[in-house]
């Protein structure tokens, strides 16, 4: 599982080859969450110093896959576009709406082996896995957090934040947050068969709000690392849930829903 980093035991770096480059920090830190075996990347690098757009989500997803992960919960800080998510809410977001163009958003481009062979036209019907959500919404309401079950996000380019134009087009569109993240990660982890589910972090109003100052980097961050603990207490007792469950059906859905979509 992929997340802000949790109370780790037995960390352990492990270097992964993919088809597809080197991810953001060339190893996975692998290690135990409440004794069951997780993993995790930064999918920025621990510094924070890799762009959105130059983020090499195919190979991150694909090095998780190859140390064995079964599920994905990728946090992620967002700009809020409603006025009832506020910044500290979370939000299990269940739908996207793409504003990227500069980023590999299929593993299936006739680039790498047999094994990503074809073209691969994925269905993005239920594209966070609905079950995974239900159980971080279960335990987002035993933990006392402000949380919203559903919401669209729109994932920019970046590394820019959005105009007050676009921000208010947004709006319209019918999207509830914005960020710079979830496009393609979902998609691509969908590909690899990884079930999916993305844990939201409210930090500001995005810019659309008038007679308020848009956000700044300092903002964010700050509004972020005075939250993270909520994604560490989330994580530390949903893992031991996910741990115990049969996700079988699951597995295998999402597996078939790819093999039958590839020409």
């Amino acid at each position: 599982m992929s997340t802000t980093e949790p109370c780790y035991t037995d960390k352990l770096e492990v270097s992964v080859d993919t088809p597809f480059g080197v991810h953001s920090e060339g190893v996975v830190t692998t290690g135990l969450i409440s004794g069951v075996p997780c993993a995790l990347v930064a999918r920025h690098g621990q510094k924070h110093d890799i762009m959105p757009s130059n983020v090499n989500y195919r190979a991150m997803l694909y090095a998780l896959k190859k140390v064995g992960c079964s599920h994905v919960i990728a946090t992620t800080a967002c700009g809020s576009l409603r006025e009832q998510l506020k910044p500290g809410h979370v939000v299990l977001i269940d739908d996207f709406i793409d504003r990227t163009s500069k980023r590999k958003a299929t593993l299936y481009d006739g680039t790498t082996s047999d094994e990503t062979k074809g073209v691969l036209h994925l269905p993005m019907d239920n594209i966070f896995n609905q079950r995974l959500r239900g159980l971080l919404g279960e335990t987002c309401e035993e933990l006392g957090f402000e949380y919203h079950q559903g919401g669209t996000m729109v994932t920019i380019e970046g590394p820019r934040f959005s105009t007050k134009a676009e921000s208010r087009m947004f709006r319209l569109w019918g999207a509830d947050l914005v960020n710079m993240s979830t496009v393609p990660e979902v998609v691509i982890a969908n590909e690899l068969g990884l079930l999916y589910c993305s844990v939201a972090m409210v930090t500001d109003y995005d810019c659309w709000r008038e007679n308020e100052a848009p956000p700044s980097v300092g903002d964010i961050l700050n509004t972020f690392k005075s939250n993270a603990h909520k994604a560490i207490e989330l994580i530390k007792a949903v893992v031991p849930k996910i741990a115990a469950a049969d996700w079988a059906e699951e597995k295998e859905s999402l597996k078939q829903k790819v093999k039958d979509n590839i020409i």
